[in-house]
């Protein structure tokens, strides 16, 4: 029988592998509910990798990349292909978990409940941003800050940590786009005491309005990326054109056992 000072163990997701990452089985509901369970929780800083086939492609060939999605606290599909990989891997996954969409979702379910902060993004769009979760949702919000388009220097980066212990949020949102933001919250994870932080991108520019959204047929269909290709086609033709075709391959080989990524 335990005791009382016996220590309960709580699993976590169950994981399947792509490409030597491990991804979280999660929809977008059961990431709120372990957003707020850490909150409550405080018991350290925790951060969300919201990735799909870009950011699995790239962590193939970048081992400190690989490691900073593998040590996030979770690691989400944001994109059909992993969903799915997940059923493949007999996991009942309907929808991905779309950055923007969890956090819009997210402020929606929990309103001013929560102390906001809106880290990412060009000139003007976390304050933009803010103000939309503000009006729309009636969040708390306790901080923005659009670091500039080169690395910190070391003063700037005690400052811009102090910045965001004295405001103190319960959730920190990083849009730095992929790589990046996922390099930061590992490289901040242990400098920060926010219980939550979640990398999501291109939501800053969604949720603003600033970039418009593939319908929601393509969206749930897979085809988002030839809408954002047809948008954005020299930026973004050499990850969809070249990247994609590799992904394909080298989770083929994978499910064949044919190659192991570690």
């Amino acid at each position: 029988m335990q005791s009382d000072t016996d220590s309960v163990v709580v699993a976590g997701p169950a994981k399947f592998p792509v490409l030597g990452i491990g991804v979280d089985a999660v929809q977008i509901p059961d990431t709120i509910s372990i957003l707020q369970d850490w909150i409550a929780r405080r018991d350290g800083c925790r951060y969300v990798a919201v990735t799909g086939m870009h950011g699995i492609s790239e962590a193939v060939s970048d081992p400190t990349f690989r490691a900073a999605l593998n040590a996030a606290s979770l690691c989400v599909c944001d994109g059909m292909p992993l969903v799915w990989l997940g059923r493949l891997h007999g996991h009942a996954l309907r929808r991905r978990v779309y950055g923007p969409e969890l956090m819009d979702t997210f402020c929606s379910v929990t309103g001013p409940r929560y102390r906001h902060f809106f880290y990412g993004g060009a000139q003007g769009v976390p304050e933009h941003l803010a103000s939309v979760m503000q009006s729309r949702h009636g969040v708390q919000v306790v901080g923005t800050y659009s670091p500039p388009f080169r690395s910190l220097t070391s003063q700037e980066e005690q400052e811009v940590i102090a910045m965001i212990e004295a405001a103190r949020p319960d959730v920190l949102w990083i849009g730095l786009s992929t790589p990046k933001q996922e390099r930061w919250m590992h490289d901040h994870r242990d400098k920060l005491t926010v219980p939550v932080m979640l990398g999501v991108g291109a939501a800053f520019d969604l949720n603003t309005g600033r970039l418009s959204q593939a319908p929601s047929w393509m969206r749930e269909n897979g085809l988002e990326w030839l809408y954002r290709l047809l948008a954005e086609p020299r930026r973004l033709w050499r990850r969809y054109l070249v990247n994609g075709p590799i992904f394909l391959w080298n989770v083929g080989l994978e499910l064949l056992s044919a190659r192991k990524f570690d």
